[in-house]
């Protein structure tokens, strides 16, 4: 457990140091530990370290891990981080604090079906692919535009923001591009929404970009192999 508290001390430091640079307070970050990587047992260690939020992004391995008895007197916050098919909503739904990929009206839909079966609000992020890379998820900023006055009629979603993810270059100047234009588009898109509906949440940056991320307002970062790194 020592080298998977050693890995988040080290991502929190570097998480402080960026919002610093940034004139942002450590605190304004929230970090998702995403798990995909390894065992349930891994992941109930690394909640275990302190490390409240976990993350998925397979629907199959967040049920399998939430299920697992490494988890039987722990209770994560999980996140659906990954592609959601329809399909697989209902069985997600129960199980996550916050779905951050919704990326159509369909799934939109579903969800808010879903919870309103349980009597519960789901919180989401609605995904936008601000890289423009086809091999991406999500709304094109004009379609989720043009969806935005739409966004009221979900009693049973809690829409709290954007995520996106970087072009696959792995250029920190594209992500820092891709990033500032959630950001940018985000602050129009306030101003389209129904007024109860705020967009407070920016996940973006993963374990490559985070820092960039937070350089241009990130509020959830979604970080995985810099949290395994010597873990076997």
């Amino acid at each position: 457990m020592s080298i998977v508290a050693d890995n988040l001390a080290r991502v929190r430091e570097r998480i402080a140091l960026a919002a610093a640079k940034a004139g942002r307070a450590a605190g304004e970050v929230q970090l998702v530990g995403v798990t995909k990587y390894v065992t349930a047992q891994r992941a109930a260690e690394l909640l275990q370290t302190g490390c409240a939020i976990l993350g998925e992004s397979r629907p199959q391995q967040l049920w399998d891990k939430a299920a697992d008895a490494a988890f039987e007197s722990l209770t994560p916050n999980w996140h659906m981080i990954g592609h959601l098919q329809r399909n697989k909503v209902a069985r997600t739904v129960p199980l996550v604090a916050m779905i951050h990929s919704v990326d159509s009206p369909r799934l939109l839909k579903a969800i808010d079906d879903s919870a309103a079966t349980t009597g519960s609000r789901t919180k989401v992020l609605l995904e936008v692919n601000c890289s423009g890379d086809s091999e991406k998820h999500g709304f094109t900023p004009e379609a989720l535009s043009e969806f935005a006055s739409e966004l009221g009629n979900y009693s049973s979603v809690e829409i709290c923001g954007l995520m996106t993810m970087a072009a696959g270059d792995r250029n920190l100047s594209t992500a820092a591009a891709n990033f500032a234009a959630l950001r940018e588009f985000r602050d129009q898109l306030a101003g389209e929404v129904p007024g109860a509906i705020e967009l407070a949440e920016l996940s973006m940056g993963m374990s490559g970009d985070f820092e960039v991320a937070i350089a241009e307002g990130s509020t959830i970062v979604r970080v995985g192999s810099a949290l395994w790194e010597g873990v076997e």
